[in-house]
């Protein structure tokens, strides 16, 4: 995959300048991993003269937790990553509860919506069949709720990536909106924010690309008629190879602050890491732009 988009071809595919967001979820502390992805939220958007969002996706209630937000805020302005919006007062979506049920009574009106008691051991495996689809089920507490996805397919186009091709009812089935639990789902909370955002940059990992065709159409039954243009960037894998997580001790931003680093040496860490730069050197969170001005 490519390090570094093509910015011409970037700026012809986005409307005006990008507006994109730095969404982290407060179930863990930042590791390089995030910085990675702030590294190219952050460069892409300022090369390009875009805005950037800060928004906590708190939509995991029984992880979120307090003590994660403040580091991540508070290792966000040591870094240097300062937002045009979201920072003050702080954009959490766990403040706006009825955006998402307004969206869901959209969905309603737009599209085949309806209760689900499936558990994880029925549905078997990611994708699900329609067991719940035609029970009539009430969208009662205690049970999910789901939307029905045609048998479309989705294209849409990647910087990096390239061209994409996807069928969300073959890949993930009917999409899963609430939880049994009675939380909002990532695939729904995310769609709904970065419609409401005016969101026109998605800047996220790879190990995301499967949502793009999922969310491309839910954001269409919720009324979105241009969808964004979305950028998943490589990701930094551990010593096993699998990707980092927020317990990853030896790359977390509190572990190497701790070690005596500095924000230009934890951002120059991530971004030698990811292979934008040969080997780490300190670098500043004004000067990440210019890694994607490289030609070579």
């Amino acid at each position: 995959m490519l390090l570094r988009p093509d910015l011409a071809a970037a700026a012809r595919l986005v409307t005006g300048p990008p507006v994109t967001r730095f969404a982290p979820s407060p179930t863990g502390y930042l590791h390089i991993g995030h910085i990675v992805n702030a590294i190219y939220t952050w460069g892409i958007a300022r090369a390009l003269g875009g805005r950037v969002l800060l928004r906590i996706e708190d939509h995991d209630r029984i992880r979120s937790r307090a003590e994660y937000e403040a580091a991540i805020v508070e290792d966000l302005d040591w870094l240097g990553f300062v937002p045009d919006e979201g920072r003050y007062p702080l954009m959490r979506q766990s403040d706006t509860p009825e955006i998402y049920r307004d969206a869901l009574d959209t969905l309603k009106r737009t599209a085949h919506v309806f209760g689900c008691d499936c558990s994880r051991t029925d549905i078997g495996g990611e994708r699900y069949v329609g067991r719940c689809r035609t029970r009539a089920l009430s969208d009662a507490p205690g049970r999910g709720v789901r939307v029905q996805f045609d048998a479309k397919t989705v294209q849409a186009h990647d910087l990096l990536a390239g061209p994409l091709e996807q069928t969300p009812s073959e890949q993930c089935g009917d999409l899963l909106l609430r939880d049994r639990d009675g939380h909002w789902t990532y695939q729904f909370a995310v769609t709904v924010d970065d419609f409401r955002h005016g969101v026109t940059l998605v800047v996220r990992g790879a190990d995301l690309l499967a949502s793009t065709g999922r969310q491309i159409m839910l954001a269409s039954l919720l009324g979105r008629s241009t969808a964004p243009v979305f950028l998943h960037h490589p990701l930094i894998v551990g010593k096993s190879g699998e990707k980092l997580s927020k317990s990853a001790g030896d790359t977390g931003v509190r572990e190497l602050r701790a070690q005596g680093l500095g924000p230009e040496a934890v951002i120059g860490r991530a971004a030698a890491a990811i292979g934008l730069i040969a080997s780490p050197r300190a670098i500043r969170a004004s000067e990440v732009p210019s890694l994607f001005l490289l030609t070579t």
